[in-house]
């Protein structure tokens, strides 16, 4: 399969390099300038779960092919789209007279409706999944890793043929494919959760410093109790981890996080160099809370933070 990696980004960059150790041939889309600046290689260090607890740290400076462009006559099988939220409009608007016949996957969060986000692209070639993965940049050094498990979810009925042809390639790649049967919820819910993250890194000034910080960790239970009534209020089921978090005391939860991103652990090197400028997700919570009439003071107080 020949794929078109939208953008350079840790998640993507990782499932790139991924999807060329088995045997698929991948390229970069970057916008025009960025070439320069990205060169023709990345330094990974990252950590791969896929393997035996021995080799899952990667050390690997691994060559890439960049673009600054995509042709309308393009020959690709599928682009890969994994964006910010605040991305999805512009990428989608760039995307759309030039995606061809190749299947799009966004494999990103949202907050909107996401078939309604990624319009006018038609909605039968695409297919919607979300990473176990993540990390940043330093300079050209990629910190991260990648779970084994990656989410996938269709609107239809039963998966398409393109669902089917992506769920195997990532399955072909070793990869364990978990099917959400609500996959806006799915997504509703886990932008929460990255929201009450945000709230605390918008006080603290870094992720690293949030999950580092027990008293952060107790914070981000409360920031998700907070929340609870908005995903109601937009018809969002309450997934297990929701549901746990409002029934848990926040220091229980705090707790958990702090197992969870222990120094040590996986999911601490997916944060621990992760420098995305943080408010956007806060604003459409806040955004949704108003219009709903839904008091959510913990939100309210960080608003003047966000530069917009």
């Amino acid at each position: 399969m020949k794929i078109l990696f939208f953008g350079r980004g840790a998640v993507g960059t990782q499932y790139a390099w991924a999807f060329e150790n088995a045997g698929h041939t991948v390229e970069f889309y970057v916008r025009e300038g960025r070439k320069a600046q990205y060169g023709s290689h990345v330094d990974l260090e990252i950590w791969d779960a896929r393997r035996s607890k021995k080799e899952r740290l990667v050390k690997e400076k691994w060559p890439i092919v960049i673009h600054e462009e995509i042709k309308e006559n393009h020959d690709y099988d599928l682009i890969f789209m994994s964006v910010n939220p605040e991305q999805v409009s512009s990428a989608v608007t760039y995307l759309a007279p030039r995606v061809g016949h190749a299947t799009v996957l966004f494999f990103n969060n949202f907050w909107q409706d996401p078939q309604s986000a990624v319009q006018p692209i038609p909605l039968s070639q695409i297919v919607f999944g979300f990473p176990g993965g993540g990390g940043g940049f330093e300079g050209n050094t990629l910190y991260g890793g990648v779970y084994k498990t990656v989410q996938f979810g269709t609107f239809e009925s039963k998966p398409t043929q393109r669902d089917l042809e992506v769920r195997n390639l990532f399955a072909e790649a070793g990869f364990k494919i978990m099917v959400q049967k609500d996959p806006r919820s799915w997504f509703w819910n886990h932008f929460a959760f990255n929201v009450a993250m945000e709230v605390e890194v918008l006080k603290h000034g870094s992720f690293k410093k949030v999950v580092s910080s027990p008293e952060a960790l107790v914070e981000i239970g409360r920031n998700m109790k907070e929340m609870i009534p908005v995903l109601k209020a937009k018809g969002s089921k309450l997934d297990v981890m929701t549901r746990m978090v409002s029934a848990l005391p926040p220091r229980v939860v705090g707790f958990l996080l702090k197992v969870i991103f222990s120094p040590k652990g996986m999911a601490y090197a997916l944060v621990g160099h992760n420098h995305f400028k943080v408010g956007y997700a806060v604003l459409e919570v806040i955004s949704d809370a108003r219009k709903h009439g839904i008091k959510a003071p913990r939100l309210y107080a960080v608003e003047h933070l966000i530069t917009k």
